[in-house]
């Protein structure tokens, strides 16, 4: 799901990689929303900051 987030929204993956750590609460919340409220949002943060850091 991570994965699909970041592929459909590349601004705020780039506004995160540039700095913008709010970006990355909307990518979270995007998750969030696809998984309808069931992913762990402290996992999915730390997945999607691996992810666009890597």
């Amino acid at each position: 799901i991570c994965d699909e987030v970041i592929a459909a929204n590349p601004k705020p993956a780039a506004d995160f990689k540039a700095g913008n750590a709010a970006s990355l609460n909307f990518l979270k919340g995007q998750v969030m929303k696809l998984s309808k409220g069931k992913a762990n949002p402290q996992m999915v943060g730390e997945i999607l900051e691996r992810k666009l850091r890597a």
